[in-house]
Order: structure tokens, then sequence, then C-alpha cells
């Protein structure tokens, strides 16, 4: 199975993008989304993408249900990010999770935005897909552990 999955953002995707980023930069709290600033890889300037971090089993982590996209190649390249919102900043530490470990954060995940994030999941899946079925496709979802460097910033 191929590990290159990637559903690029359509027109109304990338309005909706900015009207919940919108939203999480002004503090206002939409399903749990923050805005993620990473660097760029090519550009070195700081992109910035909604995400929906997941806290589970005491960590914390972000799914890119859409696969291979502009924010996880710039996370991977880069390692370390900020999480925005409202005005609380938090500079964190960002490392992709094993592929073999990420069936049961992915499960997590769906039950939790399955109804927001289901149409992108790779082809043969869907949002109440098993761990079982997660597990086959995980090397194409990646998931990273965030960990905080230091206190949120006002």
């Amino acid at each position: 199975m191929t590990t290159d999955h990637y559903i690029p953002p359509q027109p109304m995707d990338a309005r909706m993008n900015g009207v919940v980023r919108w939203l999480a930069n002004h503090g206002i709290n939409l399903a749990g989304a923050q805005t993620l600033t990473v660097t760029g890889r090519k550009t070195g300037t700081p992109q910035q993408i909604p995400v929906n971090p997941l806290l589970f089993e005491g960590s914390e982590y972000l799914i890119s249900i859409r696969g291979r996209t502009q924010w996880v190649r710039n996370a991977r390249a880069a390692g370390e990010g900020q999480l925005r919102r409202g005005r609380r900043t938090r500079h964190v530490a960002i490392a992709e999770v094993a592929a073999e470990q990420r069936a049961p954060i992915i499960h997590r995940y769906l039950d939790k935005w399955g109804w927001e994030v289901g149409r992108f999941l790779p082809d043969g899946l869907a949002a109440d897909a098993s761990e079982a079925q997660l597990a086959e496709h995980a090397a194409q979802i990646p998931v990273f552990t965030v960990v905080a460097q230091g206190p949120a910033v006002r």
C-alpha cells in the first residue's frame, strides 16, 4: 500500500480554513480549533493552518487526515512550531509518530471530528472505521506528538 495520500484543499475548504483560523486567533473555541504556525521549508516564512489538537492518553497529537499536506511537510522539516488560540500561544516541539502506533490515535480523532474530516480519508476508509482498518492505512495519515516547550505566552 502506498503511503502517499494527499487530498488538496478545494476553494471552499480554503475559505473555511480562513474563517476557522480567524476564529481561533480571536479566542473563539470552534470544536477545539487552534492555529498551527510552522516555518515554511522552502520559503522560510511562517505558514498558518487551523488544526484540532487531540488529547489522548495523556499526550497531545496533531493528525492530518488529508495526508501529506504542506503543513505536514513543513512540520517534518521544522520539528517545532506554535499553537495559538486567542492571545495564548504555545511553542511546541513536533515529532512524527511511528505508523504502527497511529491507529488508536486516529480512531479517537475520528470519534471526535469524523463528522468534519471524514471526507478526506484515504480511499476505502470511512469515519467509522475500526482500529484494524485504520491500522492498514495508518502510514497514509500523518500523526505528530506535540510537546510544549516552556509556558504559554499571552
